[in-house]
């Protein structure tokens, strides 16, 4: 008999992801893939899977499935939503087994929006154009769990255990700091450095495509110009025409055509997948802004 997954409740919302489809642009897909890496990778790690291999990310808790036709090995990780297995807590960022007909529940985070549950040997659905990621925008990849689906799990590969239970830096709670590159369109701005002068509120706007901020906004320097469409990228800012930043998901368009004023550093991407609606965020410039005499052109 085949060991799955059975999906009892999804939560709010829970999705296959893995690393995302890279390389895809000039088609016009997105690369996707978990919105926050190091957890969705720290949970593969502890079981002895290859970071590739896929996992359910769980927004805001919620989730409980049912072991079938086995017994499993399981990690939790991101957000800490107090994992149970038929009632008995066990610990985040570490491995437990869930024994055949058990189920494991995941309750809300008290900090952090996502978490990530892997299984040995991985969460193996079809791919779609090589990944087995999610796209909330194009609705590319495996759709989004309902109650009732039944996942298969692909075959253990590698030394097992890699590390029993990893320490984690701490989710933050309140205000969340982030560190920006400036450019490439900062001088389509008046002052771009209230960016790094303004306390910006998330929206519940936000999403995988993009998180939503509101604050001061940014004064275009030319309002009535139109900026022809430019590759996207992930952790890029653009300012919208209201002058309130949107900093861009995993699910991104691949082309857009509002200025960015930055983009948020790679090492704190991840971060943005853990924010949630309501948080402060607030940015620095990870180096300084040339003030550069405005293109005129």
């Amino acid at each position: 008999m085949t060991t799955t997954l059975e999906i009892v409740h999804t939560g709010p919302l829970a999705l296959v992801e893995d690393l995302g489809r890279a390389g895809l642009g000039h088609l016009g897909v997105s690369p996707s893939g978990a919105a926050d890496r190091r957890s969705h990778t720290l949970a593969n790690r502890l079981l002895g899977n290859p970071a590739d291999r896929a996992t359910i990310e769980v927004t805001f808790g919620g989730l409980s499935a049912r072991a079938r036709g086995g017994d499993i090995d399981i990690a939790v990780t991101g957000a800490d939503t107090g994992p149970e297995v038929d009632g008995v807590a066990f610990g985040s960022n570490s491995i437990q087994r869930v024994r055949d007909g058990q189920v494991v529940s995941l309750g809300t985070p008290q900090s952090g929006l996502r978490s990530y549950l892997a299984v040995r040997g991985g969460i193996a659905v079809s791919p779609v154009l090589g990944s087995r990621s999610y796209d909330v925008m194009s609705e590319i990849g495996p759709a989004p769990l309902h109650d009732g689906d039944v996942l298969a799990i692909g075959e253990p590969t590698g030394h097992f255990p890699e590390i029993d239970q990893a320490p984690v830096a701490s989710i933050a709670r309140d205000v969340v700091e982030l560190r920006v590159a400036p450019g490439p369109r900062d001088d389509w701005f008046v002052d771009p450095d209230i960016m790094v002068r303004t306390n910006w509120l998330v929206s519940n706007r936000s999403d995988r495509v993009g998180m939503r901020l509101v604050g001061m906004p940014l004064e275009y320097r030319w309002p009535d110009r139109q900026l022809p469409a430019e590759g996207a990228t992930r952790g890029a800012i653009q300012i919208l025409p209201n002058g309130f930043p949107i900093i861009l998901g995993p699910d991104h368009p691949v082309t857009g055509a509002y200025p960015v004023v930055g983009v948020v550093v790679d090492e704190d991407v991840d971060t943005l997948g853990q924010v949630r609606p309501g948080q402060t965020v607030r940015m620095q410039w990870s180096r300084p802004r040339q003030h550069l005499v405005a293109r005129t052109a």
